[in-house]
């Protein structure tokens, strides 16, 4: 005990509170959107409390399920996977493009991303916000707008190697018969670049002019994407 006429101790400061933007889709064996083909998400109890001391469950889940990144080697055989992807990479600064109102499986050109030109410098994370989160989980999702591949090619240019999107992909997603285009992913990935698909919440940041953003995969070895946990803050407020 101090003596009585010792000074308090001063007050701990208040703790800054910090606003973190979640960008990820929420992933649910009742819902969520898929690519033809991929796994749908599950989450199955092996283990419990009253028998086993605590809960563990098994997962089912694609390499592109929910919200993720993709490595190059989704598309090019040999090339880095996730966990060789160098994480410096997807956490920094971002640009948020705003390119709503457009109609079904409408084509973004280079002059909606042209006024922000000065801003798409090395390292720098530009996310394409097409407001198509909305329909996550609906058939009208599949029906998103999609990038044209000579946009991807400026953004190149410009040093910019990481894409995001609120949409299952870049490219656009075919309707029933059409045949598949991955020119954005061959072009991206390519360049040994990423793509993250899935986004949701890019209207929240989209006022945010030092926008930083963090979209890690998992560690996974050989592995060709990972859902990711993404967020985003204004720099100086974490």
């Amino acid at each position: 005990m101090p003596p009585p006429d010792a000074a308090s101790p001063p007050a701990p400061a208040a703790r800054k509170t910090k606003t973190i933007i979640d960008l990820s889709q929420p992933l649910s064996p009742a819902g969520g959107s898929y690519c033809t083909g991929h796994p749908r998400f599950a989450c199955e109890q092996i283990c419990n409390v009253a028998a086993h001391g605590s809960n563990v469950s098994q997962l089912t889940l694609g390499s592109h399920t929910g919200t993720h990144v993709d490595a190059p080697r989704h598309f090019f055989a040999g090339a880095p996977g996730v966990g060789a992807l160098d994480p410096a990479r997807l956490v920094g600064r971002a640009v948020a493009v705003d390119v709503r109102g457009r109609a079904d499986r409408a084509v973004i050109a280079w002059d909606a991303l042209a006024p922000h030109e000065a801003r798409f410098r090395p390292g720098v994370i530009v996310l394409l916000c097409t407001g198509w989160a909305q329909y996550w989980g609906t058939e009208r999702y599949a029906a998103s707008p999609g990038l044209d591949v000579e946009a991807a090619r400026r953004l190149g240019a410009c040093g910019v190697d990481v894409i995001g999107i609120d949409t299952l992909s870049p490219d656009g997603i075919p309707r029933e018969g059409e045949e598949a285009c991955y020119d954005v992913h061959l072009e991206v990935l390519g360049r040994g670049g990423a793509i993250v698909e899935n986004l949701r919440g890019l209207e929240e940041v989209l006022g945010i002019e030092e926008l930083v953003v963090s979209f890690l995969p998992l560690r996974m070895e050989e592995c060709d994407g990972s859902p990711i946990r993404a967020v985003a803050w204004a720099a100086g407020e974490v």
